[in-house]
């Protein structure tokens, strides 16, 4: 496979959240905003081009009874540098995002790239994989995002685009909305995925 589609293969054709349908648990929860959703997307990449690239490095040296222990303790490190980065610099984000940023090192989109790609392919596929991947995971978690706080308060990123005599949705951004929003956006991919078959 080419370097171009391994890279663009995260956004649409394998999807961690559209077409795999994983990480769904801090897609359903930290996207009541577009700020929420493109935190978690940076985080989440960053942790994944980062774990990707060491698990490949170090693949061939990790024993096969032990290397699901040695990519969680991979991605952990990552995880603590997201969050004390975080905590530090966008600390209002990092109260937002709360548990999940944490729960970033059993995410299953990051786990199952470790496993299933980096540990059998080079560090420049690894990386690009990674990037991809992590890359398409915060598109999806942009969109949502962006569906469910344009209904439910009439405003992005604290613009306001309905006008002040709009009627929010709260539902929107509500557990109900999540749920809502995820289900038919990855029927409109389905949809799509279809016709272009």
């Amino acid at each position: 496979m080419s370097l171009a589609r391994e890279f663009t293969k995260g956004f649409v054709s394998e999807n961690p959240v559209f077409r795999l349908a994983l990480g769904l648990c801090p897609v359903l929860a930290v996207t009541t905003s577009l700020k929420n959703g493109v935190g978690m997307g940076v985080a989440a990449t960053f942790v994944l081009v980062g774990s990707n690239v060491i698990v490949s490095m170090i693949r061939k040296g990790i024993p096969a009874r032990i290397r699901i222990p040695c990519y969680i303790v991979v991605i952990a490190s990552f995880v603590t540098v997201v969050d004390l980065v975080m905590a530090g610099y966008t600390p209002e984000l990092h109260k937002n995002l709360g548990i999940f940023i944490p729960l970033i090192v059993v995410n299953c989109i990051i786990l199952g790239r470790a496993e299933a790609y980096a540990s059998k392919n080079s560090v420049g596929r690894s990386l690009i994989d990674g990037l991809g991947m992590g890359l398409g995971f915060t598109f999806a978690l942009i969109v949502i995002a962006s569906v469910r706080e344009i209904i439910g308060t009439g405003k992005i990123w604290d613009l306001v685009l309905l006008g002040e005599s709009y009627n929010p949705v709260l539902m929107a951004v509500l557990s109900p909305g999540a749920f809502i929003t995820l289900g038919l956006l990855i029927g409109l991919f389905n949809l799509i995925e279809q016709k272009r078959s």
